[in-house]
């Protein structure tokens, strides 16, 4: 008879325990805050573009339209390499010519007829004093309705592959991976991003790709391999289709030539990509790890200054 009256005296306990500490809990999620978005990028031989913007609510659209309606202007933003202080221009590119057309193009990441389709704006200086030079330090000041913002990032020096080649797969043997050799630096940290191009052009002899583009998954630093040797492969991401063969999908065709561009960034900026791919990855997956992307630009606004340092090799796909 005791064993039997501890036990239900143990289950109305538990009963108790898990009805009488119930309690509504209310959480007052703070509503959109506007605030000034920064995405400026300086890199070797090229100027400094940054485009200045509003956040947006979580809902609000995402797309060239949204953020051709949000963009800032009539902000002071001016450049130093420690020696030289260049104020940036505000251009529109329906006033450039062709050549700047194409630069301004390349310098944002888009294509050149989407320069022709949208006059789209942004702050950059076609002064080749400020153009990015490895090992120099570059500051960026942004003025804005009476606040001042500010960052800064390096142009590191490149770390060139050692090697670059193209090797079919075995289950399509005209299909294969980029492959390439890398001897990392040791005892420092170094981050990477991959971007590639195709040198072909199109049935109208246009380009087939206009600018550099990124692969799934681009960003990498050195944390499992400082000061090694080693090879590893990337993917073809134009290979992504649907209508492929699957045992095809991001894979480079025999006899493509592809242009591969590594490019070194420092630890700020690395950071601040790392987050942002993670972000894009899981996007809308409700049992993701929320993440908050990290800025290195102080004064209040989201965003990126960065730096990068790019190599390139031209990979020719055959065995």
């Amino acid at each position: 008879m005791m064993r039997y009256t501890t036990y239900f005296a143990a289950i109305c306990s538990v009963l108790l325990i898990s009805t009488g500490c119930t309690k509504e809990v209310e959480i007052d999620i703070p509503g959109h805050v506007e605030q000034l978005v920064i995405d400026g990028v300086i890199e070797t031989g090229q100027p400094p573009i940054v485009l200045i913007s509003k956040s947006k609510e979580v809902y609000a659209p995402t797309d060239l339209n949204a953020f051709l309606t949000g963009f800032v202007s009539g902000a002071t933003v001016t450049v130093s390499d420690g020696t030289n202080t260049v104020e940036l221009e505000e251009i529109c590119s329906g006033t450039l010519t062709q050549a700047q057309q194409e630069l301004f193009a390349q310098a944002i990441g888009i294509t050149p007829s989407e320069i022709a389709n949208y006059d789209l704006c942004a702050y950059l200086s076609l002064d080749p004093d400020i153009f990015g030079q490895v090992g120099k330090t570059y500051s960026l000041n942004v003025e804005f309705e009476g606040e001042t913002y500010t960052a800064e990032t390096r142009i590191l020096n490149p770390t060139p592959l050692d090697a670059v080649w193209w090797k079919a797969e075995d289950d399509a043997p005209n299909h294969g991976y980029s492959w390439c050799t890398l001897s990392d630096p040791a005892n420092q940290f170094d981050s990477y991003k991959w971007e590639v191009k195709r040198m072909a052009s199109d049935a109208d002899g246009n380009p087939e790709d206009d600018n550099f583009t990124e692969t799934y998954n681009p960003i990498f630093n050195d944390e499992f391999f400082d000061g090694l040797t080693f090879d590893f492969f990337y993917e073809n991401p134009f290979a992504y289709s649907s209508t492929l063969p699957e045992n095809e999908r991001w894979l480079f065709e025999y006899e493509d030539t592809v242009v591969i561009k590594l490019s070194k960034m420092d630890r700020n900026v690395y950071e601040f990509m790392e987050k942002k791919y993670l972000q894009l990855a899981t996007a809308g997956n409700p049992f993701a790890t929320p993440t908050n992307i990290p800025t290195n630009i102080s004064g209040g606004a989201l965003g990126i200054w960065a730096g990068y340092s790019p190599s390139f090799d031209t990979l020719i796909c055959v065995p």
